[in-house]
């Protein structure tokens, strides 16, 4: 097929590149099939009826309206675990600057003045206030334990560090991922008690959204150092304030800058660097290209945030790809209205996630419009798809 993909942010070549030749690609691209997106804040954004997918190069949504889409049938993809291993770099330079007292440390440097023999001295006489601890037999504990947070806590161990680890969403393959000397916890509240440095690499939900609290600053160990490379409203700020006023944080280290905290000598924030790699942003970029080449092409779905991982070799021509809600007897309707129209059934998938679900169907025949009007007007199917191979 020939699709439009509509481009928010700049790409990366090697990502664009994996899109099938004939593809028009381009941030001016009218009525596209999909948009690929980085950055760029959707919400504001009259998304053209024409989109059936949306592919975010990189892993958190949170700028796309998720929800809206959802309801329009449109597939939302991101690229978990395409950055990894440059935010679990960038955890460990924050480990060492919170460790070592790095960034206090550049700044006391930068307030320096005199002539060398001048500095040579404040150096000599300022260096005792900026005393840090090494790494090895620390413990780090890491709340959210997916590709990035086993990487992190694989890192630590190469270190000499302890590692404790809480998840309680933790997955087959990330529990495959995970260093066997990571001892598991049973809670948040386990973690911070018994860890040195506190990392966290879990998603803003509702259910994660103060994260760390008040409460549960009040139970880490004196002078503990936060390392916050995930999102910026798992923590509440002004408890954390508090927390590094009256010592019981040593350091909180993150990617999140915050006219609440930057004052703070103790507090040092990067301006979201966590996937500002090269090597990320193509990894990312060739990710959710090819997802969303395979879900124009094929409908099958790997990676989506709103629907579920679907796939089916294609024994057929003729494929029909269904977005719809996740009720009873969809899979008797769809047949139903098949048979209806003379239409045999060769193959058929259906996967769900919560409340949606998706149906891929390879048909023995061509499916003419009157046939996708039935199917478009079962109550619950969201999105019709006709995908013959050409």
């Amino acid at each position: 097929m020939s699709a439009k993909v509509l481009t928010l942010n700049a790409i990366s070549k090697k990502g664009l590149a994996r899109l099938p030749e004939g593809y028009a690609v381009g941030n001016d691209v009218a009525e596209p099939d999909g948009i690929l997106v980085r950055s760029q804040n959707m919400h504001e954004m009259d998304i053209p009826a024409s989109v059936l997918a949306i592919g975010r190069a990189g892993a958190g949504t949170n700028n796309i309206p998720v929800k809206q889409m959802s309801e329009r049938g449109v597939v939302v993809f991101n690229a978990p675990g395409a950055n990894s291993n440059a935010v679990k770099e960038l955890v460990i330079a924050g480990m060492l600057m919170g460790a070592r007292n790095l960034i206090p440390a550049l700044r006391f440097v930068d307030g320096l003045q005199g002539d060398d023999e001048s500095l040579h001295k404040q150096v000599e006489a300022g260096k005792k206030h900026f005393v840090g601890n090494e790494l090895p037999g620390r413990t780090l504990g890491v709340i959210g334990l997916g590709a990035i947070g086993s990487l992190v806590a694989d890192a630590a161990i190469r270190l000499g560090m302890n590692v404790v680890g809480y998840d309680p969403e933790i997955t087959v393959d990330a529990a495959w991922r995970l260093p066997a000397q990571v001892k598991k916890a049973a809670s948040v509240e386990e973690v911070v008690k018994h860890a040195d440095f506190i990392s966290l690499h879990v998603p803003f939900l509702p259910a994660t959204k103060g994260l760390i609290n008040a409460e549960r600053i009040k139970l880490m160990r004196k002078g503990a150092v936060l390392l916050n490379f995930a999102r910026d409203g798992i923590v509440d700020e002004p408890a954390v304030l508090d927390g590094l006023n009256e010592g019981k944080l040593h350091a909180y280290v993150c990617d999140f800058p915050s006219n609440l905290l930057k004052q703070h000598p103790r507090f040092v924030a990067l301006p979201h660097l966590g996937a500002s790699t090269e090597e990320a942003e193509e990894n990312c970029a060739v990710m959710v290209a090819e997802q969303l080449a395979d879900y124009l092409e094929n409908g099958n779905i790997l990676n989506a945030v709103n629907f579920p991982n679907i796939a089916m070799p294609r024994e057929s021509r003729w494929r029909l790809a269904i977005a719809n809600a996740n009720v009873p007897n969809m899979l008797g309707q769809i047949s139903t209205a098949l048979a209806g129209a003379g239409i045999n059934i060769h193959n058929m998938l259906n996967k769900s996630k919560g409340d949606l679900a998706f149906t891929l169907v390879d048909v023995d025949s061509a499916v003419s419009d009157a046939a996708l009007q039935a199917l478009s007007s079962i109550e619950g199917v969201l999105k019709v798809r006709y995908l013959p191979a050409e």
